[in-house]
This record gives structure tokens, sequence and C-alpha cells, in this order.
């Protein structure tokens, strides 16, 4: 009778071992997965909702302000209506509620169809709550997804409305959510003479902290005009590391409509103030950028007036420029591309718009790139600032 060779019968209990092995490694790997999915602030109405009752609650919210139920979003708004929460207002900040409005599009106050509850903007000429608007209101809830960028307005709603709520001495909760650009800092911090809407705190252009981690830094910093306190409360995530990457599931505003974009939005936001076209009124916007001049270029796109970008940029003329849509990841602000645009531009004296410094947060930047500084010392120039504002950071974090 043919044996098989005991060799042989020891590989293939090896193998089995071994295929066992992987199998129980894989299955613990997808248990694992599932069960450290990021979970929201919003996700958590266990933490706040008996705080909510007998309260008359407003909030502050947008297209972003939803949770996962099952496979569908579902708004905040419309869940604690179902949870019996009084809800008698929304405050929606730029882009307006339903987050489709230009950027710094005026939009109207208004109702919202499904609920009935009235919507008022919190943009245009009205950025900061009014007494008489927050007058009938006892606990406000701000729950908007932000990206972690100085000059993208969300943060700066964020505080005007903790002003308004701590001179009012009402009480605010902020619903935390990821920043999709946390895992790094970097760029000028902004000084005070170029303070604006788009950049109301002295810190970095890419700050990495989350929204509700930088409430508690404007809080505790005496940031509120007259150094007024809120009565403040953050409602943390659970599962969430500002290591690991996180696509939002819906985008946050217009022209920010992935991944990518968000990731290169710190980056091109600069050409906001400059000539340069960074792809509004295509479906390219924040991936790309150029202008009509750069014929030698061989990459283009032509913006057209769209949802989102009514009036773009060069709006039907063809640019020529780079197609960043296959770009690594960035873990800094590239100012390179910065560089090479003023370097080919033709008109070098009107390369610059009147609020590029207040992008910049300084009017270093602008002289540095007139001057022919080299990206490591500008670069350089950063560094203390960014230092000074690390152990401020620091005293904040919650991940």
């Amino acid at each position: 009778m043919f044996r098989i060779p005991k060799c042989i019968v020891i590989d293939q209990i090896k193998l089995k071992i071994t295929f066992f092995l992987i199998l129980i490694t894989y299955s613990f790997a997808c248990f694992s997965q599932t069960n450290n999915k990021v979970v929201l602030g919003a996700d958590q109405l266990n933490l706040f909702l008996n705080e909510l009752s007998n309260k008359r609650v407003a909030l502050v919210a947008n297209h972003t302000s939803k949770i996962k139920v099952g496979n569908q979003f579902v708004h905040l708004l419309d869940t604690l209506l179902k949870s019996d929460v009084n809800i008698v207002k929304v405050f929606s900040p730029e882009h307006g509620f339903r987050g489709i409005a230009d950027a710094g599009e005026k939009v109207s106050d208004g109702i919202d169809k499904k609920t009935g509850v009235p919507i008022i903007s919190l943009h245009g000429d009205n950025k900061k709550p009014k007494n008489s608007q927050i007058n009938d209101v006892d606990i406000i809830i701000f729950d908007i997804q932000d990206v972690g960028v100085r000059f993208y307005t969300y943060i700066s709603t964020l505080h005007l409305v903790m002003e308004s709520v701590a001179e009012n001495n009402k009480k605010l909760i902020v619903l935390d959510r990821p920043n999709p650009n946390g895992h790094y800092i970097d760029g000028p911090v902004l000084e005070n003479e170029f303070k604006s809407f788009v950049g109301m705190h002295r810190v970095p252009i890419v700050y990495g902290m989350t929204i509700g981690e930088f409430s508690l830094m404007i809080n505790n910093e005496g940031w509120l005009n007259n150094k007024v306190n809120c009565d403040l409360s953050v409602i943390p995530m659970k599962n969430y590391y500002r290591e690991k990457s996180y696509n939002l599931p819906i985008r946050p505003s217009p022209n920010l409509p992935n991944s990518k974009s968000i990731d290169l939005y710190p980056s091109l936001c600069f050409f906001e103030q400059t000539p340069v076209s960074v792809g509004r009124g295509t479906n390219m916007q924040f991936q790309v950028f150029g202008n009509p001049n750069w014929e030698n270029l061989s990459f283009s796109f032509t913006p057209k007036s769209m949802e989102g970008a009514k009036y773009p940029k060069h709006e039907n003329i063809n640019c020529f420029g780079i197609d960043l849509r296959k770009h690594p990841n960035n873990n800094e602000i590239n100012i390179n591309w910065l560089l090479f645009a003023y370097n080919n531009s033709n008109d070098k004296k009107s390369f610059f718009r009147s609020g590029f410094n207040r992008l910049a947060g300084n009017d270093k930047l602008k002289k540095q790139i007139i001057e022919g500084v080299d990206v490591k010392k500008i670069k350089k120039s950063w560094e203390k600032g960014i230092k000074d504002f690390m152990s401020i950071r620091s005293k904040y974090l919650i991940y």
C-alpha cells in the first residue's frame, strides 16, 4: 500500500494552520474596522438629548449636519424634531442651509420647506446672531463639517455664534466632527492687522484641530470680544485619530466636491486673490489651476456658469494650466504652485489682488514671492509662529 511521506503530511498540516491563522486575522481585521468606525458627536444623542428637554433650541447647521441611519443620511434637524425637541430656528452659514450658494454670495432668510422651521442666514450683513434673534432661545447646537483651514469661514461663524451666546447668557453645544486636514500644521500665523471674516484667529493656515477642539481654544484663550466666556459643551467623537485619513461622505461646500479638492484647498486657495482660476465652473474645482495666457501648457479647462459658481473667473475662456487630480496627498502647504504662477504671469504688477494678504494672514508672503525668496526660506519664516501656536493648541486637544 502506498504511504504518503511524513514530510508531506506535516507540510499539509502547516498549510492548514497557516490558512486558519490568515482567516482569523482577516476576520479580526474586518471586525476591528467595523467597530473602529468614527462615531460623530451628532451620532450620540444620548449624551445631550436630556439637556434639550423643555428647552427652546436653535441649530447652527447646513447640508453637512447629517448622521447616517442605515444606508441613508438623515438631517440633525429631522432627527431632533422626531425626538420631540423644540427647534425654534436654524442659523445657516456661508453657502446656506442647503449648501448650494456661491462663495460670498448673499443668502436670504427663509423657511425650511420640509419642517416649517425658520432659517436665518449668518452670512452677508448678518454674520453674528443679533440679540433679537437669540432672545427666544435657551440652547444653541452647532453641527457643521469643517475642513481645518483658517480661511474656510465656518470657524468664523462658530466664533461669532459663541460671542452672541456669551453676551446673551445662553448655552452652546458643539457636536464634534473630523478634520480631514487634521494630520499636519502649516502656514503663516495670522497677524492681527489682517483679521477678517476669512481669518479671525492667530493660527496657521492649517491648524490640525477639530471644530470642537477649536471652540475650546477660542473660549479659553480669551479670543471672544471683551474676553467674554461662553457656556460651552463639546460632544466628542469616538474612534477618531487625527493621523488617520477621513473621507467626508458629504461635500462641505459646493466647490470642494471630493477628498482631493479638500487636500489641495489649503495650497490652492491663494489663487482666489490672483488672476489664476482654481477650476470653479468645472467639475475639477480645487484640483486644477490655470490661466488663459499659459498657452505653452498642454492641459486646459474652460470655466462655465454652474450651481455654486454662477460667475466663475475666466468664464467661457479656455485656461491652460496644471492638473493635480493624481497628485499625492499633501502633508504641508505647497508654495511651489504659487511661485510657478507668479513667475509665469505676464502682468506681475496686478498678479496679487487686494484680498491676498487677508488669505495669507500677513503682507510678508506677497513680498517674499515678489522678491524671489525660495520656498525653504519662506517656510523657515513660519516656524516660530507655528511653534508658539502648537504650545497653545496642545492645551485643547481631545484626541
